[in-house]
């Protein structure tokens, strides 16, 4: 008869993604012709609890090269970007965010810019896409099926025949090492 067993472990217990779509605006000092470039580096990020949700912390730079005076001179603006974000990450049944947990985000998408434009007052606006992944690592309970009985133990046969076995003892000397 089987008897059972919980065991406890670490999994993932909650888990899912979010798509960010933001629009940001930049003023410069010159009045921009055209937009040559826009590019996103340095993201960084962090993962909290936040009571019954999980929020993330992170940042990154957004490049913006442009030129001005028409179109005879270039230049690049930079602006920091700082995010906070939270999620509602439905958790398993019977998971239970208040214990030790242990909260993974991982980028899906890079965040990138999608969208640049040159604005009647001379800034210039910008739309980035991210996506973002989370996932909730905590303590559960399994069950798990026992058998008491232990299987048997199988038997190895030598593939060598009682024949072989007398030729090896009839060709080995006492003598061997003169």
């Amino acid at each position: 008869m089987a008897s059972f067993k919980e065991i406890v472990t670490k999994a993932i217990i909650g888990k899912g993604k979010k798509y960010f779509k933001n629009n940001y605006s930049i003023g410069v000092t010159d009045n921009p012709t055209t937009v040559l470039g826009c590019w996103v580096i340095n993201h960084k990020f962090k993962g909290y609890k936040s009571g019954e949700k999980i929020g993330v912390d992170g940042s990154y730079d957004v490049n913006i090269w442009y030129s001005y005076d028409n179109d005879s001179k270039t230049t690049v603006v930079n602006k920091k970007v700082d995010y906070n974000d939270i999620f509602n990450v439905r958790v398993r049944e019977n998971a239970d965010l208040t214990g030790d947990t242990d909260i993974i985000v991982r980028t899906l998408k890079q965040p990138t810019c999608s969208k640049v434009n040159i604005e009647e007052d001379g800034s210039i606006s910008f739309d980035i896409e991210k996506e973002l992944g989370v996932e909730i690592v905590g303590e559960t309970k399994m069950k798990i099926s026992i058998e008491e009985d232990e299987e048997p133990w199988d038997e190895i046969d030598d593939d060598i025949t009682e024949e072989e076995l007398q030729n090896i003892d009839a060709t080995v000397t006492a003598d061997y090492i003169e």
